[in-house]
């Protein structure tokens, strides 16, 4: 398996973690009568890029709980995404490949989810054959499991509206004589126009009754000795079957796997696809990428700019595969 010529090297998907002590004493607490016993232990795990905390917790007894919590600071959005996650978490079926919502809270601005806590690592970086097959496996069977969605969740063209705007919001930008296209690949920039009108079919395209992750990566997988978990859901919303599969490609190949259309086609949940609607999809996600690479890096999110950046790269050269455009 060959790395991708068009991300020589793959920026860490991780963003700066607190410390389990920097959640409130009283949150602390809550958790601590919640699980039954006093944690002894908190060790931070790095993967991910919420500027909170992501810790598995020891306790007394022997128990164990997997925390992520998160205060206004340094990122006034991650409260409301943590919110969303608990309300999925809460209401995800037992049978999916997800860990367990033990608890939440929600107090002075402060967002707490408890955990179970999954013995298991996350996918050997960059990509070895064997791990990949697993996934690959792993994001069939999620389709299958998640369809139709058992979950009441936002429609993805309701999720992904402001976001995947990316060639329209470009277009206006130029239209208007700023300098937002200066930094785009020359492709994208010779057929900016004709991007934004095919991004513009996203939302039907991606339209189904699959409750989708919406944001599967490396670093949102566990593998176990039986089995690969997913972890954090907050963007979950109901779409396409293949729509999960179409969004983790990039990554994939960013991190050293196959080209994207590769494993696209041979994959099951792409069957019955459309293969314009898949197109559309496509250039919404790369758009996305690449106008959001050009942004300033969010608060507490030093790291995700260049993450994004690597990912729209190759998102952007399957796009081109697909259309055939020159």
């Amino acid at each position: 398996m060959t790395g991708p010529t068009d991300a020589e090297i793959s920026p860490p998907a991780a963003g700066i973690r607190l410390p389990w002590s920097a959640v409130p004493e009283t949150l602390r607490q809550a958790v601590e009568a919640s699980l039954g016993d006093r944690v002894i232990e908190a060790v931070t795990q790095p993967g991910g890029f919420s500027p909170g905390v992501a810790a598995r917790l020891r306790l007394a007894n022997g128990g164990r709980a997997f925390v992520k919590a998160v205060g206004p600071e340094p990122n006034p959005n991650s409260p409301d995404i943590h919110r969303a996650e608990a309300r999925i978490a809460a209401a995800l079926p037992r049978n999916a490949p997800a860990p367990l919502l033990l608890d939440s809270f929600d107090a002075d601005g402060w967002v707490v989810l408890l955990f179970e806590d999954v013995d298991g690592t996350a996918p050997v970086q960059p990509w070895i054959p064997a791990e990949l097959s697993r996934v690959m496996s792993a994001v069939g069977d999620l389709a299958a499991t998640l369809t139709p969605t058992p979950v009441d969740a936002p429609a993805v063209a309701d999720r992904l509206a402001s976001s995947f705007r990316g060639w329209r919001q470009l277009a206006e930008s130029h239209r208007r004589g700023e300098d937002d296209t200066a930094g785009l690949d020359r492709w994208a920039r010779r057929h900016l126009p004709d991007l934004a009108v095919l991004e513009a079919a996203w939302s039907d395209a991606a339209a189904g009754t699959t409750l989708a992750h919406a944001d599967l990566r490396a670093d949102n997988l566990l593998l176990t000795g039986d089995r690969v978990v997913v972890v954090d859901w907050p963007w979950a919303c109901v779409a396409a079957p293949w729509f999960d599969l179409l969004a983790m490609l990039p990554s994939v190949r960013m991190q050293g796997g196959p080209m994207p259309e590769t494993l696209f086609e041979r994959h099951p949940v792409s069957g019955n696809a459309d293969p314009e609607a898949v197109t559309a999809v496509l250039a919404a996600l790369a758009g996305y990428f690449v106008r959001q690479a050009l942004l300033p890096a969010p608060p507490g999110l030093p790291t995700l700019r260049a993450f994004q950046d690597a990912q729209g790269r190759v998102a952007l050269t399957w796009l081109r595969i697909r259309t055939g455009w020159s």
